[in-house]
């Protein structure tokens, strides 16, 4: 275990992650489909996380900039995207945190009127001038760690943020690249990155990525989402991220390592009952 516990951060007035609490999960569809499409899961995102009991923020991009192909899906964009997350948020049924992430640094302060965590994609979480615009709005951050980055590198990027005036962090691994077309999690990356007093999230969608390994698409590898989500979370992560679709071969992102919403439940009933027993390890550790 970690010597050091990850300081707990607030995300709005809703949940905290990090500091002993139990794991949040971050889900939603990759790219804003539409508004009905987003509205409708979101809120079965809702009821399907509040049975379980767990902590739940929902995620979802205006804009994928990093798509492999130029002929592939991107999202409404920034205006349109936004309006759709604040329809979520507005909607009295979900009272949900929103995670989006961006891209460039003008358009920190917009998604900042709407979403309460700001995500740093992976490929861009070395480019300081974005990662401290989105510091300076105030807003929860929420760094990818690069695909080339070691976990000791991350704190450098965390550095950016925090001497900007925001110590509100996340770092969330997704997988490290392996030869080609091809990614691994090293599961010491979790204590490595913990140890330095950061909350941890577990992105299990995108560490079972095939980078450009469907010819103009990112393929991916579904059938093992449950088994890595639940060696994250007995390592002791403080949240798990995941791409969640009703029908995951319709998406019109990452279609081939999204989690089909009626496996979540499940999911989540084992991943609480490893996450409990994780937790009071660490607490014993603590004191």
């Amino acid at each position: 275990m970690s010597p050091v516990k990850p300081t707990a951060i607030r995300v709005g007035d809703l949940l905290t992650v990090g500091g002993g609490s139990p794991f949040v999960l971050i889900a939603g569809p990759c790219v804003i489909e539409n508004e009905g499409h987003t509205l409708d899961l979101a809120g079965r995102l809702v009821e399907i996380t509040r049975r379980a009991g767990v902590p739940f923020i929902f995620k979802a991009s205006y804009d994928k900039a990093n798509r492999t192909s130029i002929r592939s899906y991107r999202g409404p964009g920034l205006d349109e995207g936004l309006r759709i997350l604040a329809a979520v948020k507005k909607d009295t049924r979900h009272r949900v945190p929103i995670l989006t992430d961006i891209h460039e640094p003008a358009h920190a302060a917009p998604a900042s009127d709407v979403a309460d965590v700001l995500q740093i994609p992976a490929f861009l979480s070395r480019q300081t001038d974005l990662v401290v615009a989105a510091a300076k709005t105030g807003r929860v951050v929420n760094i990818k760690k690069g695909q080339f980055l070691a976990p000791d590198d991350v704190k450098h990027a965390v550095a950016k943020a925090v001497d900007a005036g925001n110590r509100k962090v996340i770092v969330t691994e997704r997988g490290t690249s392996f030869g080609y077309h091809d990614l691994v999690v090293d599961m010491r990356a979790f204590p490595m990155m913990r140890g330095e007093g950061i909350p941890v999230v577990f992105d299990v969608t995108h560490s079972l990525q095939l980078p450009g390994a469907g010819d103009g698409i990112t393929a991916g590898l579904a059938q093992y989402i449950e088994p890595l989500a639940s060696a994250g979370v007995a390592a002791g992560v403080d949240g798990v991220f995941l791409e969640v679709h009703e029908e995951p071969s319709r998406a019109k992102s990452d279609a081939q390592n999204a989690l089909r919403l009626d496996l979540l439940e499940p999911l989540l009933e084992r991943l609480a009952a490893i996450d409990a027993i994780a937790k009071r390890a660490e607490a014993r550790v603590h004191g």
